[in-house]
C-alpha cells in the first residue's frame, strides 16, 4: 500500500472510531480484502477500539493486527453478557485469523435418545438436528459407558433399528428376536410392552442422563415399599435389585454432598500457545458433565478473557442454565441471574480442586502427545525450564560439566562431558591428566582443568558453553568462578550439583553467593541434571580406572630391560595379566619371547615380590 493510501485509510478509520457509541457491543476488524480478521467485545465500544490506535502495544501480534485493519464494523447490544455471547458466535462463524480459536481435534461421543415412537438409547459421534435428544459430549468414554451399562441393566429397551410405528406393530409386521428370548427386551415390536410403559422408562433414562439419580432412587424405594406392603415380595425384590444398581452407581459418581445441585465449575491452565479449560456440571452432588478443551491463543489474551470465552462456549454447548458458577479467580463480568463463587473451603472448594486436577492432567497429556510427535519440542521445553529456574540470560543449549577422580592423589585425572540440546555430545567429551597438582587437591585440580579447557577454546576461537556445571557444592563453584571470571574474564553462568551422604544429587546451586534452587526431585528437569552429573562421574571414573590399570602394568613390565612394547604385548596376550606371567614356568614364557628374555622377566618379577 502506498503512503497516500495509508493516510486515506487512517483518516477513514479515525472517522469511524471517533463516532463510535459509548455502549456495550462487539467490533469487527476487516482487512483490505474485506475479510474479518478480528472480533472483540467491549463494555464501551468507543474507548476499547480507540485504545488500539493510540497505545504503544507491547505485543508484536497486536501491532501487526493494527497495520492490517482497513475497515471497522460494530454491533450494539444491551449488556456485556450479550456482547460476550455474540462475540463467541461470530468467532465460531468467521474463524478470524487473530482470534482465539477453540481447538476440537476430535469428536467426542454423546448419548442419543431418538425421536421415534419407541425411542432407542445409543452412543453416537454424529449430532443430527431434530433426530433426537443428545446428552454429552463425553470426553471420558468409560464414564459414558458406565451410564449406558446402568441403563441397560435397569430398563429393557429395544436396540434394533426397525421402524416401530403404531401402524406397523398393529399390522403384525415384526417377530420377536433373540434380545427378547434372553430377556434384554420386552418386545414392544409385537405389542408385549405398551407405549405408555416404554415412555415411562425413557423418562427415567432422561432423569439419569441429567444426573437426577437421586429422584430415581427415591421412586424405586417408594414403589418397592408399596409392593412389599401388598405382600408382592417377588415384584418388590426385582425393584430392590434395580434400587441397588442405582445406589451403587450413585456412590461411585457422587463426589460431594447431594445438597449441591445444578452448579457449573470452571478452571484454567495456560502455556505459551494454548489455554486449557475444564468444565464440570454438578447435579445432586454428582458430576453430570465433564469436559476439557483447548484454545489456541493468538493475541496474548489474559487468563480472565480466556476463561470468560470458555464459560460462554461450554454453557452454550451443554445448554447449561446453572445459577451458580464456581471459578478459580475473580472475573470482571456480570451474567443475568448467575452468581460467581470463588470457594476457599468445603465441598465447593473440593469441586474446584477436582476441576483443577483434571485441567492440569489434560495439559500434561497434551504436552506428552505433542512431544511424541515432535521430540525437539520436549528438548526446547526442558531448556526453557532450566533457563527460568536458574535465571539464565539465554537458553542453555550447550552445557559442560566437570569432575575429578583420584585415589589419595595418585593417577589424578579429570573429565569434561558436553550436552547439546539436552543430549550427550560424546565427540566433544574431553579427558585430562592432572599435571600441575601434587596430592589429593580437588579444588586445585578443578582449576587446572577449567583453565586448560577454556584457554584453549579462547585461543582456537571455539564455542563457549551456555552454562558450566560442577560436580560439587559451593567450594567447587567458587574455584571455577575464580578461573572463569577473575582470570579469563568470561561471562559464563556456573551451577553446582551437590550430593547427599548417600552420594545422590540432593540440591542445585546457582548464583554468587550460591543459593539453593528448588527443583523438585523426580521431575524431567531434575532427571536431566542428575543424568549429566552421573555421566561426567562415569566418564571420569572410567578414565581413571584405565590410567591406573596401565600404570600397574607399566610398573611391572615396562621397567624390565630388553622387554619392549612388542614383547610386552605378546606376553599379555598369552597370559592375560602380570600375575599369571609371574606364576608361569620359564619354559612357557620362553615360548613367547625366547629363553634369554624369559630368564630376565622371571628374575625381575620374582625380585619385585
Amino acid at each position: 500500500m502506498e503512503k497516500n493510501e495509508e493516510i486515506k485509510v487512517s483518516d477513514y478509520l479515525r472517522g469511524i472510531v471517533l463516532n463510535l457509541p459509548d455502549s456495550p457491543g462487539i467490533y469487527q476488524y476487516l482487512n483490505s480484502e474485506g475479510t474479518i480478521i478480528y472480533v472483540g467485545k467491549a463494555k464501551n465500544l468507543k474507548r476499547r477500539v480507540y485504545s488500539y490506535f493510540t497505545k504503544e502495544h507491547q505485543s508484536a501480534k497486536t501491532r501487526i493486527l493494527v497495520t492490517k485493519i482497513a475497515d471497522i464494523k460494530y454491533i450494539i447490544v444491551n449488556s456485556e453478557e450479550d456482547a460476550l455471547l455474540l462475540e463467541n458466535n461470530l468467532i465460531k462463524k468467521y474463524k478470524p485469523r487473530y482470534n482465539v480459536l477453540l481447538k476440537d481435534d476430535k469428536t467426542y461421543p454423546s448419548i442419543c435418545i431418538s425421536n421415534e415412537y419407541f425411542p432407542r438409547v445409543f452412543r453416537t459421534r454424529k449430532i443430527i438436528k431434530n433426530a433426537g435428544t443428545y446428552f454429552g459430549p463425553y470426553s471420558h468414554v468409560p464414564s459414558m459407558q458406565a451410564v449406558l451399562d446402568l441403563i441397560k441393566k435397569l430398563y429393557k429397551l429395544r436396540t434394533c433399528n426397525l421402524n416401530l410405528s403404531s401402524e406397523n406393530i398393529e399390522q403384525g409386521k415384526f417377530k420377536v428376536c433373540l434380545e427378547y428370548h434372553i430377556k434384554n427386551c420386552k418386545a414392544p415390536c409385537v405389542g408385549l410392552m405398551s407405549h405408555e410403559d416404554y415412555m415411562k422408562q425413557i423418562a427415567e433414562v432422561k432423569e439419569i442422563l441429567n444426573g437426577n439419580t437421586r429422584s430415581i432412587s427415591e421412586t424405586l424405594m417408594n414403589e418397592m415399599l408399596a409392593l412389599a406392603a401388598e405382600l408382592k415380595f417377588e415384584e418388590a425384590h426385582k425393584l430392590k435389585l434395580k434400587y441397588d444398581l442405582v445406589e451403587n452407581y450413585r456412590s461411585r459418581s457422587e463426589v460431594v454432598s447431594s445438597v449441591l445441585h445444578n452448579i457449573d465449575v470452571f478452571s484454567i491452565e495456560i502455556d505459551e500457545n494454548s489455554a486449557y479449560i475444564n468444565y464440570l456440571h454438578i447435579t445432586n452432588g454428582c458430576i453430570n458433565q465433564a469436559f476439557t478443551f483447548e484454545y489456541k491463543v493468538r493475541m496474548n489474551e489474559t487468563k480472565e478473557e480466556l476463561l470468560l470465552l470458555g464459560i460462554v462456549e461450554m454453557r452454550e454447548r451443554y445448554n447449561s442454565k446453572s445459577k451458580e458458577i464456581i471459578i478459580p479467580f475473580e472475573i470482571n463480568m456480570e451474567m443475568n441471574g448467575v452468581t460467581f463463587t470463588i470457594p476457599q473451603r468445603g465441598d465447593k472448594k473440593h469441586l474446584l480442586d477436582l476441576s483443577v486436577l483434571n485441567v492440569k492432567q489434560y495439559k500434561v497429556d497434551r504436552l506428552k502427545q505433542t512431544e511424541k510427535l515432535n521430540p525437539e519440542q520436549r528438548s526446547v521445553r526442558l531448556m526453557k525450564e532450566i533457563q527460568e529456574q536458574l535465571h539464565l540470560k539465554k537458553m542453555p543449549v550447550h552445557i559442560e560439566c566437570f569432575d575429578n577422580s583420584n585415589i589419595q592423589g595418585s593417577d589424578a585425572v579429570a573429565a569434561c562431558v558436553v550436552f547439546k540440546k539436552n543430549k550427550p555430545s560424546k565427540k566433544d567429551y574431553r579427558k585430562y591428566i592432572i599435571k600441575t597438582v601434587e596430592g589429593p587437591d580437588d579444588y586445585a585440580s578443578m582449576q587446572e582443568v577449567v583453565r586448560r579447557r577454556y584457554t584453549r577454546i579462547i585461543n582456537e576461537h571455539g564455542e563457549m558453553p551456555d552454562v558450566i556445571l560442577t560436580d560439587g557444592g559451593k567450594g567447587q563453584m567458587e574455584v571455577v568462578r575464580q578461573v572463569i571470571e577473575d582470570e579469563l574474564k568470561l561471562d559464563i553462568p556456573i551451577v553446582g550439583l551437590a550430593k547427599d551422604n548417600r552420594h545422590r544429587t540432593s540440591e542445585v546451586l546457582a548464583g554468587f553467593p550460591p543459593m539453593t534452587i528448588g527443583i523438585k526431585q523426580g521431575t524431567p528437569l531434575f532427571h536431566l541434571l542428575e543424568n549429566i552429573q552421573d555421566e561426567v562421574h562415569r566418564f571420569a571414573i572410567s578414565f581413571h580406572r584405565d590410567k591406573r590399570s596401565k600404570n600397574q602394568i607399566a610398573s611391572a613390565l615396562d621397567t624390565i630391560k630388553g622387554i619392549g612394547e612388542k614383547r610386552k604385548t605378546a606376553l599379555l596376550k598369552k597370559f592375560k595379566s602380570v600375575k599369571r606371567i609371574k606364576e608361569a614356568s620359564l619354559e612357557d614364557i620362553a615360548e613367547v619371547i625366547g629363553t634369554t628374555a624369559a630368564k630376565t622377566v622371571k628374575e625381575t618379577l620374582n625380585n619385585q615380590a
